[in-house]
């Protein structure tokens, strides 16, 4: 009988955790996801940003084209938010980028560029463009990445490219730079490394960007990928397979443009 009655409270027992795991999953499915009800003035991008997730994902989930317009009342599933996240920008960075006027289909490409020097800023950038290299708009980069010596360690600059939307001046082609974005990391990355702040905000800036311009993770080059001329740049020291591997795999499943 104490045998029996040990079997039976044993079953009991696991019967009782199977239940609380099923429960668990169900309460995890159940909160994996959340609707949305849309107020007035929402975009799909909008909502999509402020949920952390992209415009394609959220679209997708919904049966919706891209260039869905989002009606007042109208409810949306959020896509599961369980996959690593990368932080989000910093908020004058983020406004930039949402602020800024792009025309659809205005970019085709996003280029990865390092300085070559070792300390440098977004002003000292400016101006050498300006006086040494006679450029009449400037910064020949939409955005600029700190390492700390001259700015902070993943300190983003915004130019005056990217806000008022502008062509880049950082490649040979100039039918490329008609359609590529710019974004040059401060340092010498064929005598050292990027730092970890760098990329970081680097994954963030570009994924925010392929975001704000429709762009998939394959128009993100580096400019050594899509110059004409031969160039070392970003450097050998960066890690561009790693890099742009992850930004595909972060990226929903699509079709993918061809280079």
């Amino acid at each position: 009988m104490i045998g029996r009655g040990w079997r039976h409270g044993a079953r009991a027992r696991a019967a009782v955790r199977w239940a609380a795991c099923v429960l668990a999953f169900a309460v995890g499915v159940a909160t994996a996801e959340q609707t949305y009800v849309v107020r007035r003035g929402d975009t799909l991008y909008g909502i999509a940003r402020n949920h952390g997730t992209t415009p394609s994902r959220l679209a997708e989930r919904n049966g919706l084209s891209k260039d869905h317009c989002v009606r007042r009342g109208e409810r949306l599933v959020i896509p599961d938010q369980t996959r690593p996240t990368t932080p989000p920008l910093p908020a004058p960075v983020q406004r930039a980028i949402d602020r800024a006027e792009v025309k659809p289909d205005r970019w085709e490409y996003i280029v990865i560029h390092h300085s070559g020097v070792d300390t440098g800023t977004i002003k000292g950038m400016d101006r050498y463009h300006r006086e040494e290299r006679h450029m009449q708009n400037g910064l020949a980069y939409h955005f600029v990445i700190g390492n700390g010596n001259g700015m902070g360690d993943g300190e983003i600059g915004v130019g005056s490219r990217w806000t008022r939307q502008l062509d880049g001046g950082h490649v040979t082609s100039p039918s490329q730079n008609q359609v590529s974005l710019g974004i040059c990391l401060v340092g010498n990355f064929d005598q050292q490394k990027p730092t970890p702040k760098q990329l970081e905000r680097l994954t963030a800036l570009v994924q925010a960007l392929m975001s704000r311009c429709g762009l998939p993770a394959n128009a993100v080059k580096t400019h050594q990928q899509i110059n004409v001329l031969y160039t070392r740049c970003p450097g050998r020291n960066f890690p561009t397979k790693s890099f742009l591997d992850s930004l595909a795999k972060a990226q929903p499943r699509r079709t993918a443009r061809k280079s």
